[in-house]
Formats: C-alpha cells, sequence, structure tokens
C-alpha cells in the first residue's frame, strides 16, 4: 500500500498520533485562530498537530513548498455581514512554526531556490502512518461513529409531544370560553 492508496484524512491523522510523542506544540497554540477568516479557535485540542501532518502530506504530494502558498491554501472565505465575501490567507505564524517544526524534527529540509521538501525521514514516516491506516481501516477504527439518529428522534418526539399537549390545552381553554355562559336569571 502506498500513500496513495488510502484516504489523506486517516494518513494524516496516524502522523499526527506520530507527531504528539515527538514535538511539542508551542505555548500559542491553545489561544489562536488559525486565520483571519475564522470566528473562533480550533474545537480540537491537537488540531497543530493535525496542521503539521497535513503539511507534510502537502511537501509529498506537490514536492517543494513555501509558508505563502501553504497560507493560500489553509485560507478560507471570510464572513463580512452584508458585503461579499473575500478569500483571506490563513495565519503565517502558525504555519511557519509547524514548518519550523518540522525541519527541526528531520522530516522537512530547505530546497533551493526556494522553499521546503520532505526528507527521506518524511517520506518514512508518511509510508508507515499510511500502512498503519490500513490496518486501523480494515479494524475498523476509522467506521461512522454511531449516529445520534435515535437518540435525535426520541428528543424530537419528546418536544412534539409537548408541544402538542400545550396546543391541546390552549384548544381547550378557547373552547371553554366560546360555551356560553349561563347567566343567573337564566334557566
Amino acid at each position: 500500500m502506498g500513500i496513495y492508496d488510502v484516504p489523506a484524512n486517516y494518513t494524516i491523522e496516524e502522523v499526527a498520533e506520530k507527531l504528539k510523542t515527538e514535538i511539542q506544540q508551542p505555548e500559542f497554540v491553545p489561544y489562536v485562530k488559525t486565520g483571519v477568516h475564522t470566528e473562533r479557535a480550533p474545537q480540537r485540542e491537537d488540531w497543530f498537530y493535525v496542521r503539521m501532518g497535513s503539511i507534510l502530506y502537502r511537501a509529498y504530494k506537490l514536492g517543494t513548498i513555501g509558508t505563502e502558498e501553504l497560507r493560500s491554501y489553509y485560507g478560507g472565505r471570510k464572513n463580512r455581514g452584508v458585503k461579499r465575501e473575500h478569500h483571506y490567507k490563513a495565519s503565517g505564524k502558525v504555519i511557519r512554526s509547524a514548518v519550523q517544526a518540522l525541519e527541526k524534527a528531520g522530516y522537512l529540509e530547505k530546497s533551493k531556490p526556494k522553499g521546503r521538501k520532505i526528507t527521506v525521514k518524511g517520506f518514512k514516516l508518511l509510508n508507515e502512518s499510511s500502512k498503519l491506516a490500513v490496518k486501523n481501516i480494515e479494524a475498523g477504527k476509522y467506521n461512522k461513529k454511531e449516529k445520534k439518529h435515535d437518540i435525535d428522534d426520541k428528543k424530537k418526539k419528546e418536544v412534539h409531544d409537548a408541544l402538542k399537549g400545550q396546543e391541546q390545552k390552549k384548544d381547550n381553554k378557547k373552547e371553554q370560553s366560546k360555551k356560553p355562559q349561563k347567566k343567573e336569571g337564566d334557566q
């Protein structure tokens, strides 16, 4: 099995797991957004390692990579209210930090005239991770998580029943108010 024979997200997940043991993430990671186009910081705690795995995969796929190219790739559209959306680049600091950490660990190296390319060590990591991903796929690790449809259906039914009960109460009150009330003199 080669790297391209496995879905990229599974390979990147395995690379991220491996990088967690080898590389320490910078101190600023829990507090930053991935770019100006995002509204919040990532919800996932290990997002920096996943980003490093993705950068390593991009380096393998493209050959030579640069920070600006990666900023464009990881960027996105910014919601500007009623104005048109525009594409904004991702945070350069995050990408530079990830690339420098991968270079320090020996997975990337500088290439001439510009950019960085994957090393033999980086290629081996990707290859081993793709093989591990295949084993995990066969073992069922990546099966889709149990859907919450059953829970959601129960909640929907409870809410529906509660609303129906409220409507019936309102209808009963309306019927009572529409009934002619007997006056004291009427029999």
